[in-house]
């Protein structure tokens, strides 16, 4: 296969299906791979990166048992476990996260489901949000109701995340407690209440790589422009504690490969980017445009100063879209949806 004459297809138009042969993915030389994955990102999205913020609204005591998470109780991490937090707290951290320029800021709430008193003061904290800040707003709070999702939406939230983690079929070896079905469902109900979504998934967790090319098809069918991959942190007290970290190559592989299942999403750099080198400046030359960035716990090592000094190294745009010109917002909404 050659790799750099299939970019400049995907450039032209040509999108990859299930009915293609992928396998070499597996095989290719992985600097031709990556050469061509920068090359789509340059030409159908452009110099744009997309840096987002996220903020633990309720920590702990989740019920499902997804076997990489430390906030499940099945699992014996002792980790934090608090609340819905103060609306005080998330405005004041949305307001230092906008004054470093970031383009957007996530509440995101442990558990099966955000509902009753907490769902409502979350709503009450996006309003305010809406009203005080700049910022694009983003909530993950598991999986809501269709009429839960149009109150987010009227509240201010522009976009919904819900991971699907990994393959349709490798899901049931992760989590039993619900079902890979119910995870597309969720994210249907969002899009159909106008929200856009980000889905991703965990690499890492033991799948194949034919696992992650059916999870970036499933994720390009369903026509998600924002996929955060996350590289598994073996947790201590997880099922997976004693899981081998992945390496540079390999995260690499996987980056590009979903640029060119992908072309025109932002391919978003998540949890685990501590694995990659200088904080995963590679990545961002195989195709990744986007990323979590901040003091949070599962990307520990960056800052939002450090990633924006990187990523205008690398000559890319790190200004957000709400302090672009018209003109410019337009052009990049037409590239990425």
């Amino acid at each position: 296969m050659d790799v750099q004459k299939l970019s400049r297809e995907i450039v032209n138009g040509k999108r990859l299906t299930r009915e293609d042969d992928l396998s070499f993915f597996l095989t290719c030389d992985l600097q031709e791979l990556c050469k061509g994955a920068d090359y789509i990102r340059e030409n159908l999205c452009g110099e744009k990166v997309d840096l987002c913020t996220i903020i633990n609204g309720r920590s702990g005591k989740c019920s499902e048992n997804c076997k990489y998470c430390a906030q499940s109780i099945h699992n014996h991490t002792n980790c934090e476990i608090y609340d819905f937090i103060d609306e005080d707290i998330i405005v004041k951290e949305a307001k230092q996260n906008e004054s470093e320029g970031v383009n957007r800021f996530s509440i995101v709430t442990s558990g099966r489901a955000l509902t009753g008193e907490e769902f409502e003061k979350a709503v009450k904290a996006f309003n305010r949000l809406h009203k005080e800040c700049k910022i694009e707003l983003c909530a993950s709070m598991g999986f809501l109701t269709e009429e839960q999702f149009k109150i987010l939406k009227d509240a201010g939230v522009s976009r919904y995340h819900d991971n699907i983690e990994s393959s349709r079929k490798y899901f049931p070896n992760i989590c039993t407690s619900h079902t890979f079905e119910g995870k597309i469902e969720t994210i249907k109900k969002a899009q159909k209440a106008g929200l856009s979504v980000c889905s991703g998934g965990i690499i890492g967790l033991g799948e194949s790589f034919t696992d992650r090319i059916d999870m970036a098809m499933e994720l390009k069918e369903l026509g998600i422009k924002s996929i955060p991959i996350n590289v598994l942190m073996a947790i201590k007290g997880t099922p997976l504690e004693n899981t081998p970290a992945l390496k540079d190559d390999e995260i690499l592989r996987t980056i590009a490969m979903f640029r060119y299942i992908n072309p025109d999403a932002n391919i978003r750099l998540a949890g685990g980017r501590k694995l990659l080198k200088e904080n995963g400046i590679e990545a961002f030359k195989s195709g990744a445009n986007a990323a979590i960035t901040g003091n949070m716990l599962t990307t520990t090592g960056s800052t939002i100063e450090s990633d924006k000094q990187m990523l205008i190294k690398l000559g890319r745009n790190v200004t957000p879209s709400y302090l672009s010109s018209p003109k410019e917002c337009q052009n990049c909404a037409s590239k990425i949806g």
